[in-house]
């Protein structure tokens, strides 16, 4: 078992850990607090392995957690809403038996996972359609599974969509529009917000299964594509949840205020904590697409 359990020790971790502090309790992050110290932390398996391109947002140097790795379980100890373990090991750890003690799944993965069928099937079937249950995945997680064996259709599915580049790269800053400001993992970053990271624009996209957060604002935007690129969605998948955040690529993202309180959101609303929209809304797309064209053609 790689699974780390423990609190984060050493001098980078400290260091991390340090900023990290700072940035909750300036942007309110700790008002998660009285409320979550009145139940139960969920427990959250993150796994961050890469079977394709590795991101130094997961790469673990010298042995240690990586970026993104500190920063959810030092959010996990913070809001007192959750407690992380990671794991770069799916043949080990993402297993029917494993899985029984963590409400939530966090991926921030490449390439093919070593997922068996049988335990697949449990996670898709059975575990991601209970109530409280969901999968949370960050930025390359659409990156996974992407190929065009129909065994992988099902992560494709699961996902929403699949990379398929990025025009707009990591020293890119994009406009970004929120579509639903009233979802709690939206409300952090208002109507429209600037942000520096790499955007994905996807393949396997199918608007009339999920619910469009928030999107580029492609006249804000360069490069101009005449499509639409979603940046973030959810959807209900039987009684679990889904939720989707491309954002992450950068380390820096990992201590962002504004990101970690989205992500604090949206932990929240997976736990039915918070109410949330994600009745598909195929007509944003249509929209944006529209938008996307226009822009382009200028």
């Amino acid at each position: 078992m790689t699974i780390f359990r423990t609190a984060v020790k050493g001098r980078s971790e400290t260091r991390w850990l340090g900023i990290l502090l700072g940035l909750f309790l300036a942007v309110g992050v700790v008002e998660y607090v009285a409320a979550a110290e009145r139940q139960k932390p969920a427990r959250v398996l993150m796994v961050t392995q890469s079977k394709g391109f590795r991101h130094g947002s997961v790469n673990r140097r010298q042995k240690k957690l990586s970026p993104s790795e500190i920063a959810m379980t030092q959010l996990g100890q913070q809001t007192g809403l959750f407690r992380v373990d990671c794991t770069q090991d799916c043949a080990a750890d993402f297993t029917a038996e494993n899985l029984k003690n963590y409400q939530i799944v966090m991926f921030y993965t490449t390439g093919v996972l070593p997922i068996s069928d049988k335990d697949r099937d449990h996670f898709i079937n059975k575990w991601l359609k209970t109530k409280g249950h969901g999968y949370i995945g960050f930025h390359s997680a659409t990156d996974t599974y992407r190929t065009k064996d129909p065994k992988h259709r099902w992560y494709q599915e699961l996902s929403g969509g699949t990379f398929n580049g990025h025009p707009w790269n990591a020293r890119n800053t994009v406009t970004i529009t929120v579509h639903d400001t009233s979802h709690p993992a939206m409300k952090p970053f208002g109507k429209e917000f600037r942000f520096t990271d790499e955007i994905y624009q996807y393949v396997n996209w199918v608007p009339k299964n999920v619910h469009v957060l928030m999107s580029l604002n492609m006249a804000k935007c360069n490069p101009k594509q005449p499509y639409h690129v979603p940046v973030a969605w959810c959807r209900n998948w039987g009684q679990g949840k889904i939720y989707y955040n491309n954002l992450g690529h950068n380390e820096k993202t990992w201590t962002n205020p504004v990101f970690l309180k989205s992500t604090t959101a949206a932990v929240r609303w997976v736990l039915n904590l918070e109410k949330g929209d994600a009745t598909p809304n195929p007509g944003v797309s249509a929209a944006e697409e529209k938008k996307a064209k226009a822009a382009a053609a200028k």
